[in-house]
């Protein structure tokens, strides 16, 4: 069994209705409507652009 995940941080997003429906539009069009799929692509996104600043 795979245990690496049981080092990381636990957050809690407040998601508003305009970036929910922005996250189930990528779900639909890129995951197969798996939202968490969708935000972890987003979340990767985010990370690598912060990254680079």
């Amino acid at each position: 069994m795979n245990e690496t995940f049981l080092d990381l941080e636990e957050v809690e997003l407040e998601l508003d209705e305009a970036l929910l429906e922005a996250v189930d539009e990528k779900a639909f069009a890129d995951h197969r409507d798996n939202r968490d799929a969708a935000i972890r692509d987003l979340l990767d996104e985010w990370l690598k652009r912060r990254d680079e600043e």
